[in-house]
């Protein structure tokens, strides 16, 4: 868990220092993914989004779970980002690797119409 707070840690200093857009800061846990807009001029969150806000549908079994469920995450705080005029972001992994979950989020949030 070290190893992915101080990639965290470097990749949101990056950001931070380079970007004068809100960061699209994402979490993963075991089963569940969160995702949240953040303006860190003022130290505060514009929009979040997550599993739970998601309606009960069947989205299969396992990691395909997992994954369209980051998709449709992605795809909810895009929804809501728009509703506040945000459109341009920075996009914040984590510290995670770009693959499966975090992957499956970036796009989903990219086709719901942010742009980053």
């Amino acid at each position: 868990m070290v190893k992915r707070e101080n990639r965290a840690y470097r990749v949101r200093k990056k950001i931070m220092a380079r970007s004068l857009h809100p960061r699209l800061s994402v979490f993963r846990s075991a089963s569940h993914i969160y995702a949240q807009i953040i303006d860190d001029s003022k130290g505060e969150t514009l929009v979040s989004a997550s599993d739970f806000d998601l309606k009960k549908v069947d989205f299969g079994e396992g990691k395909t779970r997992k994954i369209s469920m980051a998709y449709q995450v992605g795809k909810l705080i895009a929804e809501r980002a728009l509703k506040k005029k945000i459109k341009k972001i920075a996009f914040d992994r984590g510290g995670y690797k770009y693959h499966g979950r975090i992957e499956s989020l970036a796009l989903g949030a990219r086709e719901g119409g942010l742009v980053f």
